[in-house]
């Protein structure tokens, strides 16, 4: 794998650190990352979803954490193996850990244990104040939000 020296972006960026730290954390993927196999997939403009295979888990023995942009999904396994002779084990049952680094504004709406896929809905929910607005220049007219619209100047409306 390549590798890439983001340091002379550091000096011509201000505001980006949190890109840079993802860059620089794609490189430190851990080998264990690649279980349980999971999907993600973008649903809608604003929407995605996750969706792991855990077979064998409950929805008891698997934890969904948000903090701030990071989803965290763990599973532990609190049945009793104790109890069973096996001959063959196929179906993996160790723990496991993955976390998933979230854009801002994305939030969890909801989560779903069925036949052994964990589907984690997502949806990006920017708030009002940071949608762009229109701002009226030497006018009466107030602000408007999402007010995209041409306006017709007055030079524009006597001429027509």
């Amino acid at each position: 794998m390549r590798t890439y020296d983001v340091a002379p972006l550091f000096r011509s960026s201000v505001g980006f650190d949190r890109l840079f730290d993802l860059l620089t954390q794609a490189e430190r993927v851990e080998p264990s990352a690649a279980w349980p196999p999971y999907n993600i997939e973008k649903v809608a403009e604003d929407a995605y979803r996750i969706t792991m295979a855990v077979a064998g888990f409950t929805a008891e023995d698997i934890e969904l954490t948000q903090h701030d942009t990071a989803l965290l999904v763990a599973g532990q396994r609190k049945g009793q193996d104790g109890e069973h002779q096996y001959l063959h084990r196929g179906i993996a049952a160790r723990t496991f850990r993955q976390t998933f680094n979230l854009a801002e504004h994305v939030k969890v709406t909801g989560a779903t244990l069925e036949n052994g896929l964990l589907t984690v809905e997502l949806k990006r929910e920017v708030p009002e104040a940071l949608k762009p607005r229109r701002i009226a220049i030497n006018g009466d007219q107030a602000a408007v939000g999402q007010d995209n619209a041409r306006t017709q100047l007055e030079g524009d409306a006597k001429a027509a």
